[in-house]
């Protein structure tokens, strides 16, 4: 043995929570900025039970993990849709999520996935945003948060979280800039031939909220 296998660093694990009725964009959207550092980083779908959960849109995704038997993850995401909306009342899910976040380096929420995250507490005295067409739904899910309401995205420690929809893919090339570094993400923005919303408060669809 050369050596050269052990010297390769270490893939980071990117772990990506799916429930029924997420939002496509939502998760495939983030997903395949980092699917460009596929040297550097390592994706799995993780469920809490089962093996698929079914898009809002219809297709139907299989998981790679419950989180049951999840290893250890370096980032976890949570994505939007309908979902949300019944989710919030599955206090067994809103407790494991809140577990993997306590231990997980960088924790990222699109669109309304904040919402779910929020009502674990652990967003408590912490900055977040969401999806400003179901801001008011989302933002009662938890009056400890400091929801700001215009932001393509907010940082706040290890918690990201975006606007709605297509803004989870600005805030993934912001998660890669902070990881890896500027250069690298505007150069995944390029070849993805993508233009990148690269400030946080430039939000353009915060009025009118609904």
């Amino acid at each position: 043995m050369d050596g050269s296998e052990s010297s390769k660093p270490k893939k980071m694990l990117l772990g990506m929570v799916l429930f029924d009725g997420f939002q496509l964009l939502d998760v495939f959207g983030p997903l395949d900025v980092f699917g460009f550092l596929d040297d550097r980083v390592e994706i799995i779908l993780i469920g809490e039970k089962g093996s698929e959960a079914k898009s809002s849109a219809g297709p139907v995704v299989k998981l790679d993990y419950s989180f049951s038997n999840v290893p250890d993850l370096d980032i976890l995401m949570i994505p939007g849709g309908a979902g949300t909306r019944r989710e919030v009342f599955n206090q067994l899910l809103l407790n494991r999520l809140k577990s993997l976040a306590e231990v997980t380096a960088h924790v990222a929420t699109i669109c309304t996935g904040s919402a779910m995250l929020a009502k674990t507490g652990i967003l408590d005295g912490r900055k977040a945003t969401t999806n400003k067409r179901a801001y008011q739904w989302a933002t009662s899910q938890s009056d400890r948060v400091m929801w700001i309401p215009e932001a393509r995205w907010v940082e706040d420690g290890k918690f990201f979280s975006s606007s709605g929809v297509s803004a989870g893919i600005d805030m993934a090339y912001a998660l890669v800039s902070k990881l890896f570094g500027n250069d690298l993400a505007a150069s995944i923005a390029l070849r993805a031939e993508y233009e990148w919303k690269n400030e946080p408060d430039n939000d353009p669809f915060s009025k009118p909220r609904i």
